[in-house]
């Protein structure tokens, strides 16, 4: 909430309580839809009537009655419906909040709620079997910004790849690379089954020809595995770097066979009891906590004897908890649905992350590129899917990080290529950044340093049009936007607040002249145009995109 916010709320709890409420109580504090209702909204009477045992509007003008309006920062308080409460803050609660504002300049928003404590957010996390897709791309989008998010609510991240460089696809890696190498050497083509086509294939076997040429006929396959998988980390890590997204630790899952992490990890839980054999094969009792049937943990010697997939996520993920994240993230695609009971299963067994829900996930669904209205399915490199990087050249970093971003990630998102190419009002990230850019505009053509505009001598009382009040309102929200959205792992809040904010700004720009006006008005609305440039600047450096000054 905003500062004016806070003190609302905290005045309407001590008059609940005085009026014998429980001291937990935590009255819900919302916009009104109608801005002729008020600046906030409060049902608090109506959900304390029944225990209280008194009548919601009777209650609610109790409430009125007890409150001290100067504490509360309110100018009047009115009884709606069965019992809602619409308040009105007075002008000088607005003026000190947009005052705060540009005195906190580009850390308004932030606040102390993690305490420094350590969080790790894991995302992408791909197989280095080929270019980043934009499945991927929008995992790293998400994950970048919930750990920004995170980061302006006061926590300590480290952002973590983990490379899944161990298993069935990297074998396949490596022969589709031998098969490429034979192949310069004159051979007919025979990729595997199950293994990789693209173009990128035929570049790592040329490379891998001319640093290896005493191995022309690519017959060491552990090295040709060991230098595809080289390349395609160097190929990701610029996808990443195209992307700008950057993260703090990789983890590699083959490090958990090397130092025998998973033998230990199947050891303890068979110590404690949790497993048990069937048919050849070892489960573990992932039905003791709320999986609907025991998980084979490693297959039956006929199989092959692996282990299954979840088990080196289960040894991964005491890695994190060792390492001191008791907070654990996880953005993963939507397929993953099913690793989530079984991995906090075997942790839970273990003892670690408890209680349960840990680690916490964050499951998005995947991506439709759309061009002339048709789905787009084919890379030129990666030979059966789009890649990240060819959305980043085709329309920028900017609006990839933003249409990723613009929908809840647990929705479908269909990437309109042509939308975001476009320079207008249509294309959301465009719309926004031309506020911010209309707004520097401002300064820049009344020759004024938007650093050096004071807010402590303003008079906010001849900002009186309905845009300026209703643009205040939002712009002093962003911080429980930030809050929020922080909260509830939901960057996509931020990105909608930004597109609504945008739209205020656009409707007070045409509407209000601000140079050439009397001086107090002039320096109100520089004022105004000041602060909302800092907030549409800090939701988008928040999310990883840029905030220009000219377009």
């Amino acid at each position: 909430m905003s500062a004016g916010a806070d003190a609302l709320r905290a005045e309407i709890v001590r008059a609940s309580r005085a009026l014998g409420a429980p001291a937990d109580v935590a009255p819900l504090l919302e916009r009104p839809r109608d801005p002729a209702f008020g600046d906030w909204a409060t049902n608090v009477a109506m959900v304390l009537a029944k225990p209280l045992g008194q009548k919601p509007r009777d209650l609610a003008q109790r409430l009125i009655d007890t409150m001290d309006r100067n504490v509360a920062g309110i100018s009047s308080a009115e009884i709606a419906g069965p019992g809602f409460i619409n308040f009105r803050l007075d002008a000088g609660t607005v003026a000190r909040g947009i005052t705060a504002l540009l005195a906190d300049g580009e850390h308004f928003g932030r606040a102390a709620t993690g305490a420094g404590s350590p969080v790790v957010v894991e995302f992408v996390s791909a197989n280095p079997t080929g270019p980043l897709h934009v499945g991927h791309g929008r995992q790293a989008a998400l994950g970048d910004a919930i750990s920004s998010l995170l980061e302006w609510t006061g926590w300590r991240v480290s952002r973590e790849f983990y490379y899944n460089d161990s298993g069935v696809q990297i074998e396949n890696l490596a022969l589709s690379t031998q098969a490429r190498v034979r192949e310069l050497g004159g051979a007919p083509l025979q990729i595997p089954e199950g293994g990789y086509h693209g173009a990128y294939i035929a570049e790592i076997a040329g490379r891998y020809v001319a640093e290896h040429p005493d191995d022309a006929a690519g017959n060491d396959l552990d090295a040709l595995r060991r230098f595809a998988v080289q390349e395609l980390r160097k190929e990701q890590d610029l996808d990443m770097q195209a992307f700008g997204v950057k993260f703090e630790t990789y983890y590699l899952e083959s490090s958990l066979y090397t130092d025998g992490r998973v033998e230990r990890t199947v050891e303890a839980l068979r110590a404690n009891g949790h497993t048990y054999e069937k048919d050849g094969a070892l489960f573990l009792r992932t039905t003791d906590y709320g999986d609907d049937q025991d998980r084979v943990m490693r297959k039956s010697a006929e199989k092959g004897g692996t282990f299954t997939y979840f088990v080196p996520d289960v040894a991964y993920h005491v890695t994190k908890w060792e390492r001191g994240y008791t907070r654990a993230i996880n953005v993963q695609g939507a397929d993953h649905h099913s690793t989530v009971t079984r991995v906090r299963a075997g942790l839970q067994a273990l003892g670690v992350g408890i209680p349960q829900g840990y680690p916490e996930y964050v499951l998005h669904q995947m991506v439709t590129v759309m061009r002339g209205g048709e789905e787009v399915k084919i890379s030129k490199r990666a030979g059966s899917y789009v890649t990240v990087r060819d959305l980043i050249d085709e329309v920028g970093r900017d609006a990839v990080r933003y249409f990723f971003l613009m929908r809840k990630g647990d929705s479908q998102l269909s990437f309109d290529v042509d939308l975001a190419r476009s320079q207008s009002e249509e294309n959301p990230v465009y719309y926004i950044q031309m506020a911010h850019a209309r707004l520097a505009n401002i300064f820049r053509v009344g020759g004024i340093d938007p650093s050096a505009i004071d807010a402590t001598q303003v008079d906010f009382g001849q900002l009186a049009l309905v845009e300026e009040t209703e643009l205040m309102k939002a712009l002093l929200d962003f911080p429980a936007i930030v809050a929020g959205a922080a909260e509830a792992l939901e960057p996509h809040r931020v990105a909608t607040y930004l597109h609504d904010t945008a739209g205020r700004i656009h409707l007070w720009y045409h509407k209000a002249h601000v140079l050439n006006e009397p001086e107090p008005l002039m320096n109100a609305r520089l004022v105004l145009a000041r602060a909302a440039q800092q907030v549409i600047r800090n939701g988008l450096t928040m999310l990883g995109i840029s905030a220009p000054e000219r377009m």
